[in-house]
């Protein structure tokens, strides 16, 4: 008797999730609470080269008076400098929530090599949501995405920061 489709989906979003994903993706999480504790849009991200994390941080436009202070431009960054080069085409870089368009622009000037989110964006999402910035073939060079990766567990954090604040 075959699986039933919810269970096969389930399969496939595993699959494609190795351990090391999820040990990342945790370690972006804990960026993203640390901005929610300052008050920022809970979206934490980290950019790994050859298994090691390189940067981190979290939202912090608020607190830097910058509107491009974005979890994921933070991050590329601190990995550019600690890597001594802006391109990072060895680097996996993982976000809480789906990069929007700006962010999704500078993976793709960045060269880096993959994308691993874990929540949509559906209203500013410039990776899967409203464009498909990352991937697209109109540039010159493609990021491999992979989405879903704790997606619940970053959903929550998001609907509890905004729940509270109502």
């Amino acid at each position: 008797m075959p699986a039933p489709a919810a269970a096969d989906a389930t399969l496939r979003v595993l699959a494609m999730n190795p351990a090391s994903d999820l040990e990342f993706m945790e370690q972006a999480l804990g960026w993203a609470r640390r901005a929610a504790a300052a008050g920022e849009i809970p979206v934490g991200a980290v950019v790994v080269v050859q298994d090691k994390v390189i940067a981190g941080a979290g939202n912090s436009p608020i607190t830097l008076a910058d509107p491009t202070a974005h979890a994921e431009m933070l991050v590329l960054r601190q990995a550019a400098r600690s890597l001594g080069n802006y391109r990072l085409g060895s680097a996996t870089l993982y976000c809480t929530l789906e990069p929007c368009v700006m962010c999704a622009g500078a993976l793709v000037h960045a060269r880096i090599s993959r994308l691993v989110f874990g929540a949509r964006d559906l209203r500013f999402g410039g990776v899967r949501s409203k464009f498909r910035v990352a991937d697209s073939d109109l540039l010159n060079h493609q990021v491999q995405v992979v989405e879903g990766v704790l997606g619940p567990e970053c959903l929550k954090l998001l609907k509890e920061f905004f729940e509270n604040r109502r």
